[in-house]
């Protein structure tokens, strides 16, 4: 009996058979058909939708052994502090020299019972209707924003009419100004 020969052992087993190649080679070049040419409408659709090409990266997936890149110290380095869980510094600190916020002298006060007046200027009066400023009708005509909060009057401009001013603090000036127009002061 013949023996066959085995087609893996010889050299054109191994590359394959020159006739095959030429005709692989002439397939990948041929040119394209004409209705491959063709332009193609692309719809867009909530299945086609996709981000910009570059736009996204596949998440780090670390200590999955050497041949990912970044096994053993999952791309940490070699001990230290940043290499450990919760290796962050606070924002103030400066390699362990005394940081700035140490450094300068703290000099003052906050006072946390401090209430901020609403300030309205005389000037401003022009657009009260009534005769009468109070906080509510300061509210009504927008000059200030909460009408249950603390108002004062200051002396910038000049009282145009007699006001009749009730629950409102004043400036000196301010209280000067509107007596002098002939208008009243009520607590």
């Amino acid at each position: 009996m013949a023996e066959k020969k085995s087609v893996k052992g010889g050299a054109a087993g191994r590359r394959g058979s020159g006739a095959a190649n030429r005709k692989a080679a002439a397939r990948r070049t041929a040119p394209k058909r004409a209705s491959q040419d063709a332009p193609q409408e692309r719809r867009l659709t909530l299945s086609s939708l996709a981000p910009a090409p570059g736009s996204t990266q596949a998440r780090k997936r670390v200590g999955r052994g050497p041949g990912s890149g970044l096994g053993k110290t999952s791309g940490k380095g070699n001990k230290g502090h940043k290499a450990r869980t919760g290796g962050a510094t606070n924002p103030g600190f400066e390699g362990g020299q005394m940081p700035m916020y140490r450094r300068l002298p703290k000099r003052g006060f906050t006072n946390p019972f401090r209430v901020e007046a609403q300030v309205v200027n005389l000037l401003d009066l022009k657009k009260v209707s009534a005769a009468e400023v109070s906080p509510e009708t300061l509210y009504s005509a927008g000059l200030i924003g909460k009408p249950d909060s603390p108002v004062k009057l200051l002396g910038t401009g000049d009282a145009d009419r007699a006001y009749t001013v009730r629950g409102v603090a004043l400036s000196a000036p301010a209280r000067a100004k509107i007596e002098a127009a002939g208008g009243t002061i009520e607590a």
